[in-house]
């Protein structure tokens, strides 16, 4: 098992990282182990920054089952794509982080399937097409 990647923040607190992406979203996450449950994303309530109560469920699904919502913070750096990778991408970096911190938890992350990048992209254009699959429309005459 690799060993807990520690690092000391500006602010002198030690915290553990985790990456993560979603399509062409990607989060860095930094988890501080003896908190209050704070969570901010790119300087912003984390409640400000994903206003919907689908991405704000999808942001604490981690959290919520490894029973870590109140003991922890987190401070997320997301950036690229919409809103709904970048949480999705947001809650791998927290599962990924939750893991370095207790080796523990892996097999609830796992069987949540937290843990897996979900590796979906958009596919790229081919040429004489209008997007990836749409071919322009036949005629007979």
């Amino acid at each position: 098992m690799e060993k807990e990647k520690t690092t000391i923040a500006p602010k002198g607190k030690r915290y553990i990282y985790g990456k993560s992406g979603r399509k062409t979203s990607t989060c860095q996450c930094r988890l501080y182990k003896k908190g209050s449950g704070k969570i901010t994303v790119n300087d912003k309530d984390w409640k400000e920054y994903f206003p919907t109560e689908n991405l704000q469920i999808i942001i604490t699904n981690a959290l919520a089952a490894t029973g870590h919502e109140k003991d922890v913070d987190l401070s997320l750096k997301v950036h690229g794509g919409g809103k709904h990778s970048q949480a999705e991408a947001s809650r791998h970096g927290m599962s990924r982080a939750l893991e370095l911190m207790d080796g523990e938890l892996r097999p609830v992350l796992k069987a949540a399937g937290y843990l897996k990048r979900d590796p979906r992209v958009k596919e790229r254009k081919k040429p004489g097409l209008k997007r990836a699959r749409r071919a322009p429309q036949w005629s007979k005459r």
